[in-house]
């Protein structure tokens, strides 16, 4: 793919931050009284792989003026190389804005993961075009890559309309974009008409485009695969299919990817993925991979697949990269991966999990 020639930054991405507490040694929420705290969102854990790698990136957010949570979520983007920008807002008293909360049970074995996000009063749903100058951040900095993720494009009519604006914006400088449809039903609900017609506008201008059947189906429309059957590696051609309906209503985009899982239990999961670029198809089968916690390995497929299409590789590495980066992310007890560098990344697509001195 062709990227501008020049940009400050790698990859930039609009994102709701907050922080995600996890009960230690994988316990049930309500059985722990000892967890671990860390600044969250699903855009920054996506832009984790390149600013772990050296590639410069930056978060377009908003904080509450004042907030010890605002200044753990800074200091926290700090230590993962990822830039900041965004205003403050008040309070508003105790009632008023705060960040949210993501409360993670990451499960163990036969026990499933659960998660509660408190979400009231979340200071990213104030998100808007006029606190940020685009002509200056796209036109004159520079951006090679606009991520954009569903999530924030539901979170709010304000999130919505300023993740199309972005968009817009990106076009008009040449920035590629790249399109997470991450679909969930309690953000749609009510506002399906709304927001179908904006992930669709925004599709039409995206260069990559990411999803599993249901985010294609809930969010574009798109017949996927017949539900049913446990074995993913037998539905693969069914997928492809799906990506084939995908392009046909939105070719303007270069780059169609989805990841492929089918859990055996919680800490054992086979993994794939499937991209298409152009006319060409690679197909990562599910492989078993084995996992400390699964929140973030989708991220983590994309942050991947990204940093190899900024590094210019050829298609069928971009798929290898992200297909590891996510089983990655999975060996973390946070949901973003900190690789130390790319080899960590090859081994484990490699298999090589062998000790290295």
């Amino acid at each position: 793919m062709k990227l501008r020639e020049n940009y400050k930054y790698a990859l930039v991405c609009p994102s709701s931050m907050g922080v995600r507490i996890t009960p230690a040694a994988g316990q049930p929420v309500a059985s722990s009284n000892t967890f671990m705290m860390q600044g969250t969102s699903a855009e920054t854990n996506v832009l984790s792989i390149s600013s772990q790698l050296g590639l410069k990136t930056k978060v377009l957010t908003t904080f509450v003026k004042d907030s010890p949570i605002a200044e753990f979520i800074r200091r926290d983007l700090r230590a993962r190389n990822i830039e900041y920008e965004g205003v403050e807002v008040e309070q508003g008293g105790p009632w008023g804005y705060r960040h949210q909360f993501n409360i993670a049970d990451s499960g163990y074995g036969s026990r499933g993961p659960r998660v509660c996000n408190d979400r009231a009063g979340e200071v990213g749903r104030t998100l808007s075009i006029k606190d940020f100058d685009l002509d200056r951040i796209f036109g004159e900095e520079g951006v090679a890559i606009l991520h954009l993720s569903g999530l924030i494009g539901a979170l709010s009519h304000e999130t919505s309309i300023f993740c199309l604006e972005l968009a817009r914006a990106a076009k008009k400088y040449g920035t590629l974009i790249s399109f997470d449809l991450n679909h969930r039903a309690s953000f749609w609900k009510g506002r399906e008409e709304e927001l179908s017609e904006i992930f669709a506008e925004i599709a039409s201008l995206s260069d990559i485009l990411i999803g599993n059947e249901e985010d294609f189906q809930l969010c574009l429309g798109i017949q996927g695969p017949e539900a049913g059957g446990k074995d993913i590696s037998a539905k693969i051609d069914s997928f492809k299919e799906m990506i084939g309906r995908v392009k046909e209503k939105f070719p303007n985009a270069s780059v169609y990817a989805t990841t492929l899982r089918q859990v055996e239990n919680v800490n054992s999961h086979l993994w794939g993925a499937i991209l298409s670029y152009g006319d060409e198809w690679h197909v990562v089968e599910p492989r078993r991979i084995t996992v400390l916690d699964r929140i973030g390995g989708g991220d983590g497929f994309v942050g991947g697949m990204l940093y190899g299409i900024l590094q210019g590789w050829e298609s069928e590495k971009w798929i290898q990269f992200g297909w590891a980066s996510g089983a990655l992310a999975t060996t973390f007890l946070t949901d973003y991966a900190q690789p130390a560098d790319e080899d960590v990344i090859w081994s484990i697509w490699g298999g090589n999990a062998r000790v290295k001195r």
